[in-house]
C-alpha cells in the first residue's frame, strides 16, 4: 500500500503524484470538487432504472474505496454508476420469466463475477489474449449498440413531458459549447437542473416523499434474486466495463508518465469486486469515470487521498434519505432529455473506437460485424432458446459481433478474399470508450 507523502510547492514536478498528497484541507477541497464532478452521472442511473439513489451513492462510495485498496492506493479513480447497466437492467425488470429488481440485482451480481474474473486472468496471462478476442471494430460495435439499444426508453420518456425534455436537452447542448473547464465538463448535471426548475414551474413535481423522509438513516438495501435467465443479457456489458477500465490506466499513465500495464489486472478486479458488492445489496454497476479524469488532467492532482475523501463524502451524503427522495422526483421529461443525450453518447462512442483505429469498412468482415450487431441491437432483436432462457438485443448483437467476425474472418482468410487484422490499429481503442 502506498502511503501520503506531503508534496511542497518547492517540489521538482508540478504534478501531484499517487502518493503525494497536498495540505489536508486542499485535499478535501479537491475531494469535494471530485463528488460535483461524479455527482451528476451517478445519480442519473437510478433515477433512471427505478434503483434507490442512497443505495447506489452508498456503492458508489464503497466501491471507490475498494478499487483504491486493490490497487495498492496508487492508482487514482472513483467508481461511479455505468450506463452499460441502463439497458439490461430495462430488459431484466420487465422480462416474463421472473424479472423484476431482484432479478436485475442479479445480472448486476453476475457482471461483477465475470468482471473480477477477466482481471484475474489479465493480471496472470496479460491483456494480450482481451485485444485478439475483442478487436475494435467488435467492441466498437458492443459499446454502440448499448447505448443505441436505448432509444425507444429515451424516447418514452421524452414524449411523457415533451417541453421539459427539450428543455433539458437544449440547455446541456449549450452549456457544453458555451462554456469551458468544469462547468462545460457538468452540461449533464446542469442541463438536469434546468428542466427540473422548468418542470418545477410547470407543476410536474411532487415533493410528499421528500417531506416524509427522515434527514439521517441507512439505504435501501435489496438483496438479488436468483435468475440465470439474465445473465446473458448483461454478459455484453463486461466489454464495455473492460473498456472503461483499460481506457481509464492508459489514460493516467499517460498523465503521470508512468506504466501503469501490470495494474490493469487489477483495475478490472476492483471494479469486478465492487460491482458484485451493489448487485448484492441493492445498488447499480459501478465503472471508473471519465469525469474524475477530466479534473485530474485541469488540475494535475493524481493523489488518491483526494479519492479517499470523495468517498467519505459520497458515503456520508448516501446515510441522508431526504437526498434520495429529493432525486426521486426528477420527473420523466428531464430523464428524456438527459436520456437523449447520454444514450447518443454511449452509441457515438463506439463509433469513435472505430474511427481512432481507422477500421475500413469496406472490408466485408468488418462492414458485416458491425451492421448485424447494430441492428440487432437496436430493434432489440429477443429470442428464447428454452421457456426460461431470454435473450434480448444487447445480448444478441455482442455475441453475434464477435462470432460474426471471428467466423468470417477464418473463412476469408481459408479463401483469401479479404481477412482482416484482429490485433487492435492502435494503443487507444479502449481507451477512446472510456473517455
Amino acid at each position: 500500500m502506498a502511503i501520503w507523502t506531503l508534496h511542497t510547492d518547492d517540489a521538482a514536478s508540478d504534478i501531484v503524484a499517487p502518493e503525494e498528497r497536498l495540505t489536508w484541507p486542499r485535499t478535501i477541497g479537491m475531494g469535494l470538487q471530485h463528488v460535483v464532478a461524479m455527482f451528476g452521472a451517478t445519480f442519473l442511473v437510478p433515477a433512471i432504472t427505478g434503483f434507490p439513489p442512497s443505495t447506489t451513492l452508498f456503492f458508489s462510495a464503497i466501491g471507490t474505496m475498494t478499487f483504491l485498496l486493490i490497487t495498492g492506493n496508487r492508482l487514482p479513480s472513483y467508481l461511479g454508476s455505468s450506463f452499460a447497466f441502463l439497458s439490461p437492467i430495462g430488459a431484466a425488470k420487465i422480462m416474463e420469466n421472473g424479472g423484476g429488481y431482484g432479478a436485475a440485482l442479479f445480472g448486476v451480481l453476475c457482471t461483477g463475477v465475470i468482471l473480477a474474473l477477466v482481471g484475474v486472468a489479465v493480471h496472470f496471462l496479460g491483456a494480450g489474449w482481451l485485444n485478439k478476442a475483442m478487436p475494435p471494430v467488435v467492441t466498437g460495435s458492443i459499446v454502440a449498440l448499448i447505448g443505441l439499444n436505448l432509444a425507444g426508453s429515451a424516447w418514452n420518456n421524452f414524449s411523457a413531458q415533451k417541453g421539459t425534455a427539450a428543455i433539458t436537452v437544449v440547455v446541456i447542448l449549450l452549456v457544453t459549447v458555451l462554456f469551458k473547464g468544469m462547468i462545460g465538463r457538468l452540461s449533464i448535471l446542469i442541463g438536469v437542473l434546468a428542466g427540473y426548475a422548468a418542470a418545477y414551474f410547470q407543476g410536474q413535481l411532487d415533493f410528499t416523499a421528500v417531506r416524509k423522509a427522515a434527514w439521517v438513516g441507512l439505504p435501501e438495501f435489496q438483496a438479488p434474486e436468483i435468475n440465470f435467465s439474465v445473465v446473458l443479457m448483461f454478459v455484453p456489458v463486461v466489454f464495455a466495463l473492460i473498456a472503461e477500465n483499460v481506457g481509464h490506466v492508459k489514460s493516467v499513465a499517460l498523465m503521470t508518465g508512468r506504466n501503469y500495464d501490470k495494474m490493469m489486472g487489477r483495475a478490472l478486479l476492483a471494479d469486478g469486486v465492487a460491482t458484485v458488492l451493489a448487485g448484492a445489496g441493492g445498488g447499480s454497476g459501478t465503472t471508473t469515470y471519465a469525469e474524475n479524469i477530466g479534473v485530474m488532467a485541469a488540475t494535475k492532482v493524481y493523489s488518491t487521498a483526494v479519492y479517499w475523501v470523495a468517498g467519505f463524502v459520497a458515503l456520508a451524503l448516501s446515510l441522508i434519505p431526504k437526498f434520495g427522495a429529493a432525486i426521486n422526483t426528477i420527473p420523466a421529461g428531464v430523464l428524456g432529455g438527459a436520456g437523449t443525450v447520454l444514450y447518443g453518447m454511449i452509441g457515438m462512442l463506439g463509433a469513435r473506437i472505430w474511427v481512432e483505429n481507422h477500421i475500413d469498412f469496406g472490408k466485408s468482415v468488418n462492414l458485416m460485424t458491425a451492421a448485424v450487431a447494430l441492428i440487432a441491437g437496436i430493434a432489440n432483436f429477443t429470442f428464447y432458446p428454452t421457456e426460461n432462457i431470454e435473450l434480448g438485443g444487447i445480448a444478441v448483437g455482442s455475441f453475434g459481433a464477435i462470432i460474426i467476425f471471428h467466423v468470417m474472418n477464418a473463412l476469408a482468410k481459408w479463401r483469401g478474399t479479404g481477412a482482416v487484422s484482429a490485433e487492435p490499429d492502435t494503443a487507444t481503442e479502449l481507451e477512446s470508450a472510456h473517455e
